[in-house]
């Protein structure tokens, strides 16, 4: 019988394994089991801030108050009806606050609330962590 042979991507996995600080296996099922009987009331507040462009509005958002047209061009991609969309809901839920400015025709400008705020290191965090792994993730 031939040996079972690893790959060197699964090789690359163990070592990856066998070197994280990770806390220890009865912390993690403790985590993960009031994880699952919080989800009735976690996953509503995730599907408010977990879609393709929530995060990285958001994230613009926390440096400085942007206008509509400037913060389309920082995320390159978004369709127009998308942003608009976006930008209805997080104002609905209470994540930015939307000002019309005094200027002809009039503007407005989008900016983060302290609720919104609150989720700018999580948000860091998750885009330092996808800047770090998206080779691995198939990401160009």
């Amino acid at each position: 019988m031939t040996p079972l042979r690893y790959t060197p991507y699964i090789l690359a996995q163990e070592r990856t394994l066998d070197s994280l600080d990770m806390i220890d296996d009865t912390d993690l099922a403790a985590r993960a089991s009031l994880a699952l009987e919080d989800v009735p009331l976690i996953r509503p507040v995730l599907d408010k801030i977990a879609d393709k462009w929530t995060i990285l509005i958001l994230i613009v958002l926390c440096a400085e108050p942007v206008r509509f047209n400037e913060l389309k061009r920082r995320l390159n991609g978004i369709t127009h009806k998308s942003l608009a969309d976006a930008l209805k809901r997080l104002e609905r839920d209470g994540f930015i606050s939307r000002k019309v400015l005094p200027t002809l025709p009039p503007g407005v400008e989008y900016a983060i609330t302290p609720l919104g705020y609150s989720l700018r290191q999580p948000f860091e965090e998750l885009c330092l962590w996808a800047n770090e792994h998206q080779r691995e993730l198939g990401g160009s």
